[in-house]
């Protein structure tokens, strides 16, 4: 297994390299472009469908897809955080893919600590089953009450922490992270775009604690949690710029993404009395999903700007 492991974990590299070479850094990713690359990345994931049928069975695949399917709703919200991130610190377009590259690197390796730990913790405390199903409850009902996540960047713990630490210079400079400030005996400064990469890798680290309980809902198969994950995460970007522009068109995707969460908790504070079969689970997240993305097309917002 361990050898499925290193192979994947390599596939997953190789995807990202591909990425940034044809993306270069200082060009502007074009809609029609980002529709190509969620696709292929649909593709790929449902292609590892295939394969893990062929490999580890129908209960395996099955799992798979109601994860990923999962996972790449949750994933939903991140880009609504992406878009008022990059809003507020006016990042140029030309330069947004190239932090979101990072983010997912970052965020990669974050899953896979939090997976390990979440897998481990369920095996020898089985109380801990509860912890998250409660947590994903109260996690559905935050965001039907509140509304969407409030992420305020400026309030960010880690941009105080670095702006406090470290001089940060007043404008992007490129695609560089850091500069030298030659007049002042080359003082190392960091960039603007470090700061909108840290609160990007810290604000996934919210998400995490939403997403990884969920899938854990479904599957305690370390691989079968890890993989789905990777799959969502990795089409994330090109999911971002495809849709960027109609954010505001699915104005109640995020209550349908409460009520998945909900039922998610649900299943996970029942499992020890009965079973919920996995393609009933996929059933109603995907029904739930579809009728949020409809209601938000049958009454669109009607706010300007």
């Amino acid at each position: 297994m361990l050898y499925f492991w290193i192979l994947f974990n390599f596939f997953a590299l190789g995807m990202l390299v591909v990425d940034l070479r044809v993306h270069r850094p200082g060009r502007v990713v074009s809609s029609r472009e980002a529709l190509g690359w969620s696709a292929l990345y649909v593709a790929l994931a449902a292609g590892f469908a295939v394969l893990l049928y062929f490999w580890q069975g129908h209960q395996a695949a099955l799992e798979f897809v109601t994860g990923y399917v999962l996972e790449l709703s949750l994933s939903v919200d991140n880009l609504f955080v992406f878009l008022v991130i990059f809003n507020y610190f006016s990042v140029p377009d030309e330069q947004q893919h190239r932090v979101l590259f990072w983010g997912v690197l970052g965020a990669l390796v974050m899953r896979g600590i939090f997976i390990g730990a979440g897998v481990g913790l369920i095996s020898r405390f089985h109380w801990v089953l509860y912890v998250f199903g409660s947590l994903l409850i109260y996690s559905g009902i935050r965001v039907c009450v509140i509304g969407e996540h409030q992420i305020d960047p400026s309030a960010n713990p880690v941009v105080k922490a670095l702006r406090r630490w470290v001089p940060v210079t007043d404008d992007y400079q490129g695609a560089r992270f850091f500069v030298r400030n030659l007049q002042e005996n080359s003082r190392l400064y960091v960039t603007p775009l470090l700061v909108v990469l840290l609160v990007i890798e810290s604000t996934d680290i919210l998400f995490a604690v939403d997403s990884i309980p969920a899938i854990l809902a479904i599957t305690l198969n370390a691989f079968i949690v890890y993989t789905s994950n990777v799959f969502a995460i990795l089409g994330l970007r090109s999911m971002y710029f495809a849709v960027a522009g109609l954010m505001k068109v699915f104005r109640f995707l995020h209550y349908g993404l409460a009520v998945v969460l909900v039922l998610v908790g649900l299943k996970m504070l029942a499992a020890d009395y009965f079973a919920v079969p996995i393609v009933a689970t996929l059933s109603v997240v995907a029904g739930v999903l579809l009728i949020s993305i409809a209601v938000s097309a049958a009454f669109p917002s009607t706010s300007k700007g």
